[in-house]
This record gives C-alpha cells, structure tokens and sequence, in this order.
C-alpha cells in the first residue's frame, strides 16, 4: 500500500526497539572539498548531524554509522548529536546493501525496527521517520519504502506499485521503457523489520549492469517470500538528495524556509523573511522582532518583545526580554544580555554578562566582561582583554557611566556607580560612585602653528 505522510505525527512506541543505520562513507567528490560530505552544513548543522538528531526524535534505541576508513571526524560529529553512537568501517564501496551489511552485528541483535537513512538527505523530518516505523509497527509490512512523486524522474529509481503494494524498486539503468514512464521515485531511505532484515539484506544479489548490491533489490526478495512491502509518499524536497553545492545550496533554501515558517507561527514578526538566516536551533520568544538581514549562527535564544536590528550577527548568544540590538551589532558566543539592554550600531559583544537595562549603544569591543543593570558604556569604548597570550576579565558595577572613548586594561574592577572621564586608560581599579579621569593633561602652544608653517612652506 502507498501511505500518506502527516506532518503532525509523533514518534511514541512504547516496548518497541529501533535500530538506525546512517549511510556516510561516501566521499563526495562533487563538493569539490576536502571536507567530507556528511560534514557540509545546513543551517548551521552538519547534513549527518541533521539526520542523527532526527532518528534520535524518532525514537530510535542505537544509532550506527556506516563511515569510510579515513572518515574519523564523522564518528565524532556523530557522537555531538548521539553519545552513544558508532561508527562501523566500509573498507569496499560495492553498493548500498553491501554499505548497510557493514553493520551487520548491531542488525544481528535482534531490534524490531531497522532504519536506514543517508547521511546527505538533512530535510527527512522526525515524523517521517517515526511513520515508517508505525507501518512496521502495524505489522502489515516487512519494509516500508520512502518515495516521492518526481517532477523529473530522470535519473530515479522507480517504485513498482501494484494492487496497494510495493512490487519493487527499479534502479533506472535496470528499468523497462514503461517503467521509466513511471513519476513515483525512490527517496533510497527505508525500514525493514527486524525479524527478516539480516536474511534479506544477505540474499541480495550483484546481478546487474554495475555488479552492485542495491539495497532496493530488498523488495523483490522480500515479495518472493511472500513478506508485503508499502511506499511512504514524501514531498520531493523533503527527501533532496546533496551531491554538490548546488543541492546544498537548495537545501539550505529549503531549510530556511521551514525555519521561518515555524518563528512566523510561533508569533515571531520578520519584516523580511526571506533576508533573514536563521540556524537549525535557533529560539525565538513571541514578539520578538526581526528587522531585515540579520545572521542567527547557532546557539542564540531571544526573550520575548526583543528587537534584532538590520545587519546584526548573532551567534551563541542569550538576549533577554525587550532588548534591542543594532542595528550592525555583532553578538559572539558566550554573550549573555539581561532583558532591557540596548546595543547600538557596530557594538560587538563576546563572553560577557550585560545586565538588565545597561547600555551599549556606539562603536564599542566588549570581550570577557560582566557589566552591572542600568551601567552606560560610551562610544568607542573598549575592554583590553587580551595580552597576546591570555584573556583577562573586565567587571564593572551597576549604575556606573563609562565615558567615550575608554580603554578599560583587563583585569580590572569599576565599582557601582563609578564615573569614568572621556579618553582615559584604566589599568587600575575604581571604587565604587568615585570619579577617575586618566589622560595626558591638555597643553596648548598658542601660534605654534604659524611657525611650523613657516619652516615647512617650500
């Protein structure tokens, strides 16, 4: 039978056991890169991290990753979204049934559900995959089949369908002229019961015009021992396969999109949407405000009523309620606003606590610092945090006024309430409510200028 994807579902098979094999061994030499493929991101995330966080979400119990042997930052990528994920070694590409039997032990110890996903398909949502396990759960199928209805088949293996069921998946360089008329197309991800997947998987065969083990032969087999198989109909991006930049490039696209759909629905006002970029965990409060062309890296929650100016970065940040930020701020990981802050225009902020109503509003560097509610930072000022070799804390109370122009030598303290004279260099603490100035004192020549006129007039 052909089902019908829903969106909506929700993975929940209490009692029931998953095993989930993610296909990365492959190089792809298209991306023209020395990274490998899986490791390519996608809204900020890796394409195989994508993949594990979504059979995590799907509830699968072990997750194996089926690498190549020079393919050691993948397990540890891997490890970043599963801890207790593995990594098996493929030493031979021969076809991706020859690839998921590199994982032949974990399929061997007996899961009721088997998962096989690819590393390079990053949109494949949770719900898809849980509904591929609830056709296996249901009990009427022994593999479960994602496939999609292609503008273009070209290219595609076909699903066979007949009388409700799957018959079989045709790679197109196997397929009959009429079987090549077909739309309905192999997405390559697939659940197979794991009663049967080992004596299955093991009986598949290389008779073909590549001498390859494809896994789709599964169905036949499975067919001609009498087991049923189903397609699960998916939309065709959410099963886009990336091979090269352009695909990346698309997928990016089309995450996005989705990303911006779900902060549109959860109250989020984006003057622009399409301008802005978001990452894959990026955590957006109601009413929040996003002007246009604003950057989210990972890592960054918003508070409600908080307004992201246009042209700001924002990466591994927390911005709390009613704050606002830009325009042309720059947040980098470790800052941390209180609710009520403001930061101006061409303000970067790093590893720094700013407390609730403190101000930043011009051409400042705050690095490694904690700075107390309702102080004023002014224009140009900066935090010296950095000697060349390590990195030094500057803490500044509350309530205190910072003059333009300041440059605050870490490590030092300036007390609650500290007034800090234009164009000084602090290199010594402040008591609190005390006034420091510490620059040169002014001196004048007055018709100094005439003179040097004068000398140098050729």
């Amino acid at each position: 039978m052909a089902l019908a994807s829903n969106r909506n579902s929700a993975a929940s098979f209490p009692g029931r056991t998953c095993l989930a094999v993610i296909l990365a061994a492959g190089d792809g030499t298209r991306m023209r890169s020395t990274r490998p493929k899986a490791l390519h991101k996608v809204a900020g995330r890796s394409m195989v991290g994508h993949v594990l966080s979504a059979v995590v979400e799907a509830e699968a119990d072990r997750i194996v990753v089926v690498v190549a042997p020079t393919h050691g930052a993948i397990e540890a990528e891997a490890k970043t979204i599963a801890r207790d994920a593995e990594a098996v070694i493929q030493t031979e590409r021969r076809g991706t049934a020859h690839a998921v039997l590199a994982a032949r032990e974990a399929i061997a110890f007996g899961y009721d559900d088997i998962l096989v996903a690819f590393a390079d398909t990053p949109l494949v949502r949770p719900e898809t995959f849980a509904l591929m396990r609830k056709a296996l759960a249901d009990g009427e199928s022994a593999i479960v089949a994602l496939g999609f209805e292609a503008k273009d088949p070209t290219g595609y293996g076909r699903l066979i369908l007949k009388d409700g069921g799957l018959e079989a998946i045709r790679e197109e360089r196997d397929a009959s002229a009429e079987e090549r008329k077909l739309t309905t197309c192999n997405a390559g991800l697939m659940g197979v019961s794991g009663r049967h997947a080992l004596d299955l998987i093991e009986a598949i065969g290389c008779e073909n015009s590549q001498k390859e083990y494809y896994l789709t032969d599964i169905v036949a087999i499975a067919r001609e021992r009498k087991l049923a198989a189903c397609a699960l109909i998916v939309s065709e991006e959410e099963v886009l396969g990336v091979n090269d930049r352009t695909q990346l490039a698309a997928a990016e696209a089309l995450f996005q999109a989705r990303l911006r759909e779900s902060a549109l629905d959860a109250g989020v006002t984006l003057v622009d949407p399409s301008s802005v970029t978001l990452a894959f965990d990026t955590a957006l409060a109601q009413d929040v405000t996003i002007e246009p062309n604003v950057v989210f890296g990972p890592g960054v929650a918003v508070g409600a009523g908080a307004v992201i100016r246009s042209f700001s970065h924002v990466e591994g940040a927390t911005i709390g309620e009613n704050a606002t930020i830009g325009p042309f701020a720059r947040l980098r990981p470790g800052a941390t606003l209180m609710r009520d802050v403001h930061i101006g225009n061409f303000v970067e902020v790093k590893a720094s606590e700013v407390g609730a109503g403190a101000k930043i509003n011009h051409l400042s560097y705050i690095g490694d610092a904690s700075i107390g509610a309702k102080t004023n930072i002014g224009a140009g000022t900066i935090t010296c945090n950095y000697d060349g070799f390590g990195k030094f804390r500057t803490e500044i109370g509350e309530g205190a006024f910072i003059g333009s122009h300041t440059s605050l030598v870490a490590p030092v303290k300036i007390g609650d309430g500290a007034y800090i004279g234009t164009g000084s260099v602090i290199t010594k603490d402040v008591s609190a409510d005390s006034l420091v100035i510490a620059r040169e004192r002014q001196i004048e020549k007055p018709g100094w200028a005439i003179g040097f006129r004068e000398k140098n007039r050729k």
